[in-house]
């Protein structure tokens, strides 16, 4: 079993945590971070570009002049591509979907791979309980400054501690989610990860069968 050094939110360490291996203590695993970060990038990538159409651009339809007679090269609309003002032949168009899919068991064996990626580290750190007397911005900076957390910090917070989340919410460089919604993309955007016991229970539970 794996270790880990539980504190409270004044710094000190109080206890010290079995973790389970199958969550905390997966070997590293590149090529299947890398496919579910590439996927869930994919995934909230926008379709931004957009040009029309032949058949979208505004113009008469009309032929512009008869097909033969004139000694001019015969044109069939003033939309046409190779006029200027017509519309794009092989241009970027909003029907484009970036979307890729995400097998579930990879999904949970990425996540759980970068968990013990962060233990291995020393970027992940466990506090009792994350609770505030007031839910205030100042409450959770003076908890980031006991536990000397430097860098950009993601904190995960359990469903029972989702009222402490507006805390954390206006500090730069913080950002938070509850750990039901923890994923690859935001663990290994973020220096550190600050879970709660009650939030690790969660996640042993949640990827220790699969």
């Amino acid at each position: 079993m794996a270790k880990v050094k539980v504190y409270n939110l004044e710094g000190k360490e109080i206890e010290e945590m079995e973790l389970a291996e199958t969550v905390f203590g997966l070997p590293a695993n590149d090529d299947l971070v890398h496919q579910v970060f590439v996927s869930l990038m994919a995934n909230k990538r926008q379709v931004l570009a957009d040009t029309k159409t032949r058949g979208e651009r505004s113009g008469s339809g009309i032929k512009p002049w008869r097909q033969k007679g004139t000694g001019r090269a015969r044109v069939g609309s003033l939309r046409t591509p190779t006029w200027r003002g017509g519309g794009i032949a092989f241009g970027p168009t909003s029907d484009r979907n970036f979307k890729k899919k995400i097998n579930k068991k990879m999904n949970a064996k990425a996540i759980a791979t970068v968990l013990s990626g962060k233990l291995k580290d020393g970027e992940l750190m466990v506090v009792d309980k994350i609770a505030f007397k007031e839910n205030k911005t100042k409450a959770m900076a003076k908890a980031l400054n006991n536990l000397k957390i430097k860098g950009t910090t993601l904190v995960g917070f359990a469903e029972k501690e989702k009222e402490a989340r507006r805390a954390s919410n206006n500090l730069p460089k913080v950002n938070n989610l509850l750990v039901s919604q923890l994923n690859v993309l935001d663990i290994l955007n973020n220096k550190n990860l600050i879970l709660s016991k009650e939030s690790v229970k969660y996640l042993e539970e949640k990827y220790s069968k699969k």
